[in-house]
């Protein structure tokens, strides 16, 4: 039956119904799982890379002009990819790696293939607001480049740092939806064979409210952090 010919109320009690959940909740297990795992790596090579190009630019710590035009036209050919193109691409790499091309391990390669890239612009974009003259110092006062970034940098753009990661992780959430069409498994392969395929929209509305609950969440402690950083700078 379709769901315009469903009374909205009726699914929607439905969807609440024990029975529902669990299938639910091993879902819900598994795409937070991946979301971890890809969260993670993605934070790691992201900060990295976002940190190579600042201070490779014409007017970072230390400019090298090609490899920085280099490394930033291979960060813009990945952002430039779809999402499912980027989960399509990684197949080959997935079953190199684990052996097979389907499964939660497979699909957290793709997941942080996609959103290292976006990660690492945001850092970027970070890192070019610091004024020059706190670099500046920092480099008169005998600091080399690591300690420049470690001691300036990174704690002046704490805040907006955690709240682009924060964006980066609610993309890997949305991602793992979409990768349930690739035998990803987690919520996405949920809403994707019961929710749609079977035309149980009991399943697809609890889906949907477990993705809400959890962007929810997300957005919610990274600002939480980024203002708690913010008030206690403040009061230094």
């Amino acid at each position: 039956m379709s769901l315009l010919n469903t009374p909205f109320w009726e699914v929607f009690k439905a969807s609440f119904n024990p029975k529902v959940w669990k299938e639910i909740l091993p879902a819900t297990l598994d795409t937070l799982y991946m979301t971890l795992i890809a969260a993670l790596i993605t934070l790691v090579f992201g900060l990295i890379l976002g940190i190579i190009m600042t201070i490779t630019a014409k007017d970072g710590l230390h400019p090298v002009s090609g490899f920085n035009t280099g490394m930033g036209w291979l960060i813009n050919c990945l952002r430039s990819l779809p999402q499912m193109i980027m989960i399509i691409l990684m197949i080959p790499v997935a079953r190199m790696v684990f052996g097979k091309s389907y499964g939660i391990n497979s699909c957290i390669i793709a997941l942080a293939a996609s959103c290292i890239p976006m990660y690492a612009r945001i850092v970027q974009s970070s890192l070019l607001e610091i004024s020059k003259g706190k670099v500046e110092a920092a480099k008169s006062m005998g600091s080399s480049n690591f300690q420049t970034i470690v001691w300036v940098l990174l704690p002046e753009t704490l805040p907006s740092l955690i709240r682009g990661f924060t964006v980066a992780i609610i993309a890997i959430i949305s991602m793992t939806a979409l990768a349930g069409n690739f035998g990803a498994g987690g919520i996405g392969d949920i809403a994707v064979r019961f929710g749609f395929q079977r035309f149980q929209h009991e399943v697809l509305f609890a889906c949907v409210y477990v993705l809400i609950v959890l962007v929810q969440i997300i957005q919610f402690v990274g600002d939480f952090i980024s203002k708690q950083i913010l008030k206690k700078r403040n009061l230094i």
